[in-house]
């Protein structure tokens, strides 16, 4: 593949680098890459070791020593050449996106493009890291408070947005002066790999010094506990399961580290009875059957009002029947593969149960076979006709599963049952009723993280928070303020006066 070579991919490739070398470590075990697309053999990279993240913690230590001194300004200016470099490396990079992972060649093109977004974003951040002023109660006294470098911020990404998701912590974390260290996940590594190798450039020609953008791709057994254990390491942002998540979070909260955790959805989108269902449809069906159901965004739950979910199930069985499944590559197709065999496994039991427990399935499920599906990991995307309180639609599985589930009474009964699953990340409302929406969005409305009307649950745009409640995990990347999580906050006194008053008017004479 061509775009293999643009983006500096060997057959075999180290998996440790400081932004500008790579260290050559080869005895730790080799990961094999093989596309989900094709079954095909990419390339393989040799894992760090212990040692190797050692010496990345010491590197970075070091380089942060000297980017917290540089101005943000001057940072978000890196970060915008970087923004630049990204955009020469669109076309290749969204290829590689497509090929490693198995999201369709459209979406690796706009993920890629979540990068460059998120990198205009932070360079005008750059110079909007604001504080406020405090108004003192003693006389001749200013306040005000300021938001202060961490120091190395560790990016724990997954392997369903393998390259966006580092992009939304690492820009936003350089501009306020931390530098980064990057774990990918083991299933996606090559494109990790050729951001690096996109980057270094922009490294290179501003004379950055090595660690502030670093690299280490190893086991999660020995690198990852590494990482969450270690005190150097101030803030670990990690996007995983809602069981990864909770180990996680325990370990880091033992230390007193900060931690963002991006964990499970199980997003739902409520169709009231005057929910425009020309626009519902395409919502719906992407955000179930987008990354082959891979995004912690997708829609899970369609909670239909009674009087029209013949209508809106009859309407999805058609559009699902019209779905062109096969090789991301090709841009005329729909959906992808699954990630491997093993998610294939997990929807196929998710499906064995979702039946067992009274559920029907209306559409889809299989697993196909022949010509052009020889990877083993095509399914055709499932419809299945449940209820809310079943164990399997209270969980998240991974995969193209979309559950139909009626309700009937007022929006507040749709509202329940939409809040009434553990995790809380995205949810979404079609009605053009004034009033139903604005409840949906109320304090006693959708207890989600993101909350749309009138558009699906995924394709978050880069310009708000991102993140969710409850077993999501509370924590927040990309937009909107953000960036505070980056940086330690520090309140500031200066008395300008003669006197030393006491606050609260206490008296100290000596």
């Amino acid at each position: 593949m061509d775009f293999l070579k643009t983006l500096g991919i060997q057959d075999k490739n180290f998996g440790c680098s400081t932004g500008l070398k790579w260290r050559e470590t080869s005895d730790q075990g080799e990961l094999k890459i093989t596309s989900p697309a094709t079954g095909e053999y990419i390339a393989s990279v040799y894992q760090a070791s212990e040692a190797d993240y050692d010496e990345i913690v010491k590197t970075s230590q070091e380089a942060f020593k000297y980017w917290r001194t540089v101005p943000a300004p001057l940072r978000g200016e890196i970060v915008r050449q970087m923004g630049n470099k990204l955009r020469e490396f669109k076309d290749p990079l969204g290829r590689l996106v497509s090929y490693e992972m198995g999201k369709s060649l459209q979406e690796g093109w706009g993920e890629v493009q979540e990068m460059i977004d998120i990198c205009d974003f932070a360079v005008g951040q750059s110079r909007q890291l604001y504080g406020f002023t405090m108004q003192s109660e003693r006389p001749s006294h200013r306040m005000y408070d300021q938001y202060q470098p961490l120091g190395p911020v560790v990016t724990i990404s997954a392997f369903n947005f393998p390259v966006a998701v580092w992009a939304w912590n690492a820009m936003i974390a350089a501009v306020c002066g931390d530098v980064n260290i990057w774990k990918p996940a083991s299933k996606v590594p090559l494109t990790a790999i050729a951001c690096q190798n996109i980057i270094k450039d922009v490294l290179v020609e501003n004379n950055i010094p090595e660690g502030v953008f670093n690299l280490i791709i190893g086991k999660g057994s020995t690198i990852g506990e590494k990482i969450l254990n270690d005190k150097r390491i101030p803030l670990v942002s990690l996007t995983g399961s809602t069981r990864v998540g909770k180990h996680a979070g325990e370990v880091i909260a033992g230390r007193l580290g900060k931690y963002i955790l991006e964990l499970g959805g199980n997003n739902a989108i409520i169709m009231t009875p005057e929910a425009d269902l020309e626009m519902a449809l395409p919502s719906i069906v992407f955000g179930a059957v987008g990354t082959c159901g891979q995004r912690c965004t997708s829609t899970r739950r369609v909670i239909i009002h009674e009087s029209i979910y013949d209508k809106v199930k009859n309407s999805l069985v058609k559009a699902y029947g019209g779905l062109k499944i096969g090789n991301p590559l090709d841009e005329n197709n729909h959906v992808g593969p699954l990630i491997d065999k093993y998610a294939v496994e997990d929807m196929q039991a998710a499906l064995k149960k979702a039946k067992e427990e009274g559920g029907t399935v209306i559409f889809g499920g299989e697993v196909l076979e022949g010509e052009g599906y020889e990877s083993g990991s095509y399914v055709r995307p499932a419809i299945v006709e449940a209820e809310n309180q079943y164990e399997i639609v209270q969980e998240e599985t991974f995969a193209p599963i979309l559950y139909l589930l009626k309700y009937s009474g007022d929006v507040h009964d749709a509202i329940a049952i939409q809040n009434g699953v553990v995790q809380g990340l995205s949810s979404s409302i079609f009605t053009n009723n004034m009033r139903e929406a604005e409840t949906f969005l109320s304090p006693w409305g959708s207890d989600c993280g993101i909350a749309n009307v009138n558009i699906g649950t995924s394709g978050a745009e880069i310009g708000g928070a991102f993140g969710g409640e409850k077993e999501t995990g509370g924590g927040r990347e990309s937009g909107s303020d953000a960036w505070k999580t980056y940086m330690r906050r520090q309140t500031n006194t200066i008395n300008y006066g003669a006197d030393l008053p006491l606050a609260q008017g206490i008296k100290f004479d000596i």
